[in-house]
C-alpha cells in the first residue's frame, strides 16, 4: 500500500505540473432562444459535464463560461418542456456558441451520461442506461431515494416497511447492485435483508441506472447494475444560491425539510446542505396502523472545493443518521392487534399497541441506530483533451440493534465497518478516432463487532482491479468494449463465546476476469439497434461465508459456508428503439446465465424436518446454476405538444438450473409490472406560472406465480393496481423561478396489497381476519414546497 501510495502522489505532482504549464484559459458565451418565435429563454441551463462547469441564462438569454481549459468537451443545453441539445466543441477555436431549443416531444433526448469511464451520449450506449432527471425526483414523493428510484423499467426494491428499502435490477439485488455516491461506492454492510442504502435524498441531483454487468468500471458486485447518484451541480461563477424545502405526507404522518445553500466565488466552489425527516408507522386498510414502521432520518453534507482551467478537487464531507423500527408483525393471538415489547412484572413480555404508539415520532423497540461518515476527495487533471482523474474515499458505517425491552439502551448486534475507497484512471484524447481508457480501483475494509451478540465475524478485505477500455464512433456505428482483472482478499477473525469457538479464522484469495464489448449501430436518424455482451463477477460476501447466529431480520439461523466460490456471469443484451415527433419506442431483452448462483437454503433432518438453531428454522448458503431472462419495453406517446402518455412493462423469469420443482425459481424476483402514465403540461414559458403539469398514474403488479416455494419460505402473490395523481407548478417573479409547488396523491383508491418484494408480506398471521403478513401502505396525501433563491 505504501509503494501504491507513493507512485500515485508522484504521477499526480508530475501531472499537476504539466498541466499548470500549458494553464491557457478559454470562454465560452452566447444565446439562447426558444426555435418556436425567437425570444429569449431565460432559465436555460448550460452544462460542461466533463469540467463540472455550468451557467444558466439570463433575462435576455445570454450565457458566459470563463477560465476553462483550452480542450474539446462536451456542452448540454437542457430547458425544461424542450429537447436537451448536446455538442461537441474545441474550446481552443471556438468560444461563441448560440443554441436553438425545439419544444419538447417524443424524441429520445441527447443525454449524456457519465457513470461510465467516459461521457457518452445515451442513445449510443450498446448497454441499457435510465436517468433519472432532477425534474423526475421533484415530481414525485418517496420515503427513502431508493423508493424514488423504484418505479423506472427494470428496477425494483426488497422494502421492510417505509424506512428500508434496498435496490433490485431485473431479479438481482442485495451485494449484485453497485450504489455509487459522491464517485465511490457506498458501503454499509448492504448483504443485511434489514441494511437500506445511506444516501440524503434532498442532495441527489439526478441518478443514471446501468443495467447489466459493469464489473469493468466497478469490479466485484456490479454484476445486475449500478445506481450513479449525482450531486446538484455548483452554480456559476459569481452567484451564492440555494433552496429551502417542505414536504408532507399523509399516510405516515412524514415531515421533511431541508436547506441547501451554495456559491461559486471566482472558481472556488462550495455547498452546504442539511437534512431532516420524521415518519411515525404507516397505515393500511386491513391492517390499520403498523407497528414499527417509523423513522428518523438526519443527514448533512459540506462540499468544498476548486475549479481551475488545469482541472478541478473537490472534498465532500456528509454524515447520515437513520433511526429506523423494525417491524416484526407480532400479534394477539385473539384479536390480531399488533403487540409491543413491554415489562411485566419486571420480566419481558409484550402487550397491544395503542394508538399514541403508532403516532409517536420517537423511535419504539425493536429499532436500528445506523451512522455513515463519508469523506471523498475528487481530482481531475485536463492533461491536452485527455484526462486523469483520482478519488479517495473513506467510509464508516456503524450498524447498531436494541431489542431487548429490559436493557433498552443496550444494543446487541453492533457492527462498525470502516472503507477505503480508490480509483485512479487515465482518459486519453482521441487517437485516431478512439477514446482509451486505462486505470485501478478496489477498496480496504476493516469490520469489528462491538456488540454482545454476533452474526458474523470481524474481517478485513482488500481489493484491487485493473481495467482497460476503448470506444469509437463511426457515421453508423458506435463500439466500446473493455477488460478488468480483480483479486479480493478476505481474512476473517476467529472468535470464542463462552469457551466455544463462535467463528474460526479463515482467509481466501478471489479472482475473477470480466469484461465487456458491444455496438450501436444508427440504422436511420431515428432508429437504432443495440448489442452487448458482458462477463459479470461476484465474490461471496462475508455473510454468506461466515454466518453463524440468529438473523433477526429473516427470523432464520443462518450458517455460512466458507468454500463458496465467486458468481460468474454470461449476459447478453439486444436493443432496439425508434423515435418520431409523436412516438418513442424502446425495447431492452437480455439473457443472463450466472456460474455458482449462491442462495441460503433451508437445512432438513433425515426425515424432512426442519433443521431448529436457537429456536429459528436453519438455513445454509450453497451454491448453483442460475439463469434469468426478461427486458423492458417502454412507449411514449405524444399525439399533441402538451400531451406525454408513457407506457411501460418489465419482465424478468428467473430459474435455478438442475433443481427440483418447489426449488425451481429464484427467491425475491419481482412480479411483471405495467406502468401508464399520463401527463398534460397546462403552462410553459408562463410570466407567472411555469412548467404547470397535471399526471395521472397506474402501476399494475401481475399475479407472481413463479415464486421458491420450497419449506413455505415464499407463497404466489396475487396482482394489484395502483392509481396515482399529481400536479405541479412553478411560480415566477420577474422571469426568475421564485417557488415550486408540488402536490401527489399515491394509491388514490386506497388499495390493500402486499408487493412480492416486500419482506413483511411473511409476518404472523392475523387471527381475527385470517390474512398473513402486512400490507404496504395506503392512500397518501402529499405536498411539496420549494423556495429558490439567489
Amino acid at each position: 500500500m505504501r509503494h501504491i501510495t507513493y507512485f500515485i502522489v508522484s504521477l499526480l505532482l508530475f501531472a499537476a505540473t504539466g498541466a499548470m504549464a500549458q494553464n491557457k484559459t478559454a470562454g465560452l458565451s452566447g444565446r439562447i432562444t426558444d426555435g418556436v418565435d425567437g425570444s429569449a429563454a431565460i432559465g436555460a441551463y448550460v452544462y460542461l459535464p466533463e469540467l463540472k462547469e455550468g451557467v444558466t441564462t439570463d433575462a435576455d438569454g445570454n450565457y458566459t463560461l470563463s477560465d476553462l481549459p483550452k480542450k474539446k468537451t462536451v456542452v448540454q443545453v437542457s430547458y425544461v418542456g424542450h429537447q436537451t441539445i448536446v455538442r461537441d466543441v474545441d474550446l481552443s477555436t471556438v468560444s461563441h456558441l448560440d443554441f436553438t431549443l425545439k419544444e419538447s416531444n417524443a424524441m429520445l433526448d441527447q443525454v449524456v451520461v457519465t457513470g461510465m469511464t467516459n461521457s457518452a451520449l445515451m442513445r449510443n450506449t450498446p448497454t441499457p442506461v435510465s436517468v433519472v432527471t432532477a425534474s423526475d425526483l421533484l415530481r414525485q414523493s418517496s420515503t427513502n431515494i431508493i423508493d424514488a428510484v423504484a418505479h423506472q423499467p427494470g428496477v425494483s426494491q426488497v422494502t421492510t416497511g417505509s424506512g428500508i428499502s434496498k435496490p433490485v435490477i431485473r431479479g438481482l439485488g442485495y451485494n449484485r447492485v453497485v450504489v455509487v455516491n459522491d464517485g465511490i461506492r457506498q458501503e454499509g454492510q448492504q448483504w443485511g435483508d434489514e441494511h437500506g442504502i445511506e444516501i440524503d435524498p434532498q442532495a441527489v441531483g439526478s441518478v443514471e441506472i446501468l443495467k447489466g454487468p459493469a464489473s469493468q468500471m466497478y469490479g466485484s458486485d456490479a454484476m445486475a447494475g449500478v445506481l450513479v447518484f449525482h450531486s446538484q451541480p455548483t452554480p456559476q461563477r459569481g452567484k451564492i444560491e440555494g433552496n429551502a424545502s417542505a414536504e408532507y405526507q399523509s399516510n405516515n404522518g412524514l415531515f421533511a425539510y431541508s436547506v441547501n445553500a451554495t456559491g461559486n466565488n471566482g472558481g472556488f466552489v462550495w455547498s452546504s446542505r442539511y437534512s431532516d425527516k420524521m415518519a411515525h408507522d404507516y397505515k393500511n386498510r386491513y391492517d390499520g396502523y403498523v407497528y414499527g414502521t417509523g423513522f428518523r432520518e438526519r443527514a448533512f453534507t459540506q462540499l468544498l472545493g476548486l475549479n481551475r482551467s488545469w482541472g478541478y478537487s473537490h472534498l465532500t464531507l456528509s454524515y447520515y443518521h437513520l433511526t429506523p423500527e423494525i417491524a416484526e408483525g407480532e400479534r394477539d393471538e385473539t384479536t390480531g392487534q399488533f403487540l409491543k415489547p413491554a415489562l411485566i412484572d419486571g420480566e419481558e413480555g409484550s402487550e397491544i399497541a395503542t394508538r399514541s404508539d403508532f403516532k409517536s415520532y420517537g423511535h419504539s423497540l425493536p429499532y436500528q441506530q445506523i451512522h455513515h461518515y463519508k469523506a471523498v476527495l475528487d481530482n481531475t487533471i485536463f492533461l491536452g483533451d485527455g484526462n486523469l482523474r483520482l478519488l479517495l474515499g473513506y467510509q464508516q458505517n456503524r450498524r447498531q440493534e436494541f431489542e431487548d425491552v429490559t436493557t433498552p439502551g443496550e444494543c446487541g448486534l453492533d457492527f462498525r465497518l470502516h472503507t477505503i475507497n480508490y480509483s485512479l484512471r487515465y482518459l486519453s484524447p482521441d487517437l485516431s478516432g478512439w477514446k482509451l481508457t486505462a486505470g485501478a480501483s478496489g477498496m480496504y475494509q476493516r469490520s469489528v463487532n462491538e456488540g454482545t451478540e454476533y452474526l458474523v465475524p470481524g474481517y478485513n478485505l482488500f481489493d484491487y482491479g485493473l481495467f482497460t477500455t476503448a470506444s469509437r464512433d463511426f457515421s453508423r456505428w458506435h463500439l466500446s468494449g473493455g477488460v478488468r482483472f480483480d483479486s479480493r482478499h478476505l481474512h476473517a477473525n476467529s472468535l470464542t463465546e463462552d469457551g466455544e469457538e463462535r467463528f474460526t479464522a479463515f482467509s481466501r484469495t478471489l479472482n475473477g476476469v470480466t469484461g465487456s464489448i458491444g455496438a450501436t449501430y444508427n440504422l436511420t436518424g431515428n432508429m437504432n439497434l443495440r448489442l452487448n455482451l458482458s462477463r459479470g463477477f461476484r465474490a461471496p460476501n462475508i455473510n454468506e461465508l461466515s454466518a453463524n447466529g440468529v438473523h433477526e431480520g429473516t427470523a432464520r439461523y443462518e450458517k455460512g459456508n466458507s468454500s463458496l466460490r465467486p458468481e460468474n456471469s454470461f449476459q447478453t443484451d439486444l436493443g432496439f428503439d425508434y423515435s418520431s415527433s409523436w412516438l418513442s419506442v424502446q425495447l431492452s431483452l437480455f439473457a443472463n446465465r450466472i456460474n455458482n448462483y449462491i442462495f441460503a437454503e433451508r437445512m432438513a433432518e433425515a426425515d424432512g424436518s426442519p433443521v431448529i438453531t436457537d429456536g429459528e428454522p436453519t438455513y445454509r448458503y450453497t451454491s448453483g446454476d442460475a439463469r434469468l431472462m426478461g427486458g423492458e419495453l417502454s412507449a411514449d406517446i405524444h399525439p399533441i405538444e402538451p400531451l406525454h402518455w408513457l407506457n411501460t412493462f418489465s419482465y424478468v423469469d428467473a430459474v435455478q438450473l438442475n433443481r427440483p420443482a418447489e426449488e425451481k425459481y429464484l427467491p425475491m424476483t419481482p412480479a411483471p409490472r405495467w406502468t401508464s402514465d399520463l401527463r398534460y403540461d397546462i403552462i410553459r414559458d408562463g410570466r407567472r406560472f411555469n412548467n404547470t403539469y397535471v399526471a395521472l398514474g397506474l402501476e399494475c403488479n401481475l399475479r407472481q406465480n413463479h415464486y421458491y416455494k420450497a419449506y413455505g419460505t415464499e407463497t404466489a402473490t396475487p396482482s394489484y393496481t395502483l392509481l396515482n395523481f399529481s400536479t405541479g407548478t412553478d411560480l415566477l417573479v420577474k422571469g426568475k423561478r421564485l417557488a415550486t409547488l408540488v402536490f401527489s396523491a399515491e394509491n388514490l383508491t386506497d388499495r390493500a396489497y402486499q408487493n412480492h418484494l416486500s419482506r413483511l408480506k411473511y409476518t404472523d398471521v392475523n387471527a381475527a381476519t385470517g390474512r398473513t403478513g402486512i400490507y404496504n401502505m395506503g392512500r397518501s396525501l402529499n405536498v411539496k414546497l420549494v423556495l429558490h433563491f439567489e
